[in-house]
C-alpha cells in the first residue's frame, strides 16, 4: 500500500463538514482524518486544535456536559496526528500480513495505556455520558485501544481499502457477502458507476 507523503495540504474553511464516519470502527474513522493519501498531496482534515475538538465531538467521544466544548491544546493535536499515522501504518501492516514498525506499536500502545473515557449513567433515560480527567487525551486513548483490538482480533480480515484509486479510506466490510468494494456508495461507489457507464458509452460509439 502507498504510504503517506511528507507534504500535506490543509482543508478549507470548515473541516468538520468533510469528516467521513464510514469506516465502521473509531480507529478507522480517525485515520480518515487524513484523506487522499495515494499520490498528489494528502488532505489534512485536522489543521488545528479546533478541528480535532470537532472530530471528537462528532465521533461521540466528547466527555463533559452537553454543549461543553472539548479543550484541545496544540500538544494534543501533535499527539493526535502522530497516533493517527502510527495507527494507519499498523493497520496496513496487519492487512498486508507484514511485520509492524516497532515504533508504531510503541506509540499506539503508549496511547492505549492512558486512561480512556469512562461511561456514566444519568438519572434519566437520556443518552450515555462520558467522563475523563483529560478529555482530549482520553478520546485518543479510546481510539488507540480500538486500533489494538482491531489489529489483534478476528475482524481484521474484514478491513479493506476503498478500490477507488483516488481514495485511501479504510473500512470494515460488514456486508453479508463480504463483497463491499467502496468506502461508501454515496462517495466512491457512485463515481465508479458513472465512470463505468461513460466508458461503456464511449466503447459503443466507436463500434
Amino acid at each position: 500500500m502507498t504510504r503517506t507523503p511528507a507534504s500535506v495540504r490543509q482543508e478549507g474553511a470548515d473541516p468538520a463538514l468533510a469528516f467521513p464516519f464510514i469506516g465502521g470502527r473509531p480507529c478507522l474513522n480517525f485515520v480518515a482524518t487524513l484523506g487522499k493519501r495515494h499520490g498528489g498531496t494528502p488532505l489534512e482534515r485536522l489543521p488545528d486544535p479546533g478541528a480535532l475538538a470537532r472530530w471528537i465531538d462528532e465521533a461521540g467521544l466528547r466527555a463533559g456536559a452537553d454543549g461543553e466544548p472539548v479543550r484541545v491544546t496544540a500538544g494534543d493535536l501533535v499527539s493526535a496526528r502522530t497516533l493517527r499515522e502510527a495507527a494507519y501504518r499498523l493497520v496496513c501492516a496487519a492487512m498486508d500480513e507484514g511485520a509492524p514498525d516497532p515504533a508504531d506499536v510503541a506509540k499506539v500502545n503508549e496511547a492505549a495505556a492512558r486512561p480512556d473515557l469512562a461511561p456514566q449513567l444519568t438519572q434519566s433515560a437520556g443518552p450515555l455520558h462520558w467522563k475523563a480527567g483529560h478529555p482530549a487525551q482520553a478520546a485518543l486513548a479510546t481510539v488507540a485501544r480500538d486500533a489494538v483490538l482491531l489489529v489483534s482480533g478476528p475482524l481484521l480480515t474484514r478491513v479493506k481499502e476503498c478500490e477507488n484509486p483516488e481514495c485511501s479510506l479504510l473500512f470494515l466490510d460488514d456486508s453479508q457477502a463480504r463483497r463491499r468494494r467502496w468506502c461508501s456508495m454515496d462517495r466512491c461507489g457512485n463515481l465508479a458507476k458513472v465512470a463505468g457507464y461513460r466508458s461503456r458509452s464511449r466503447a459503443a460509439c466507436t463500434r
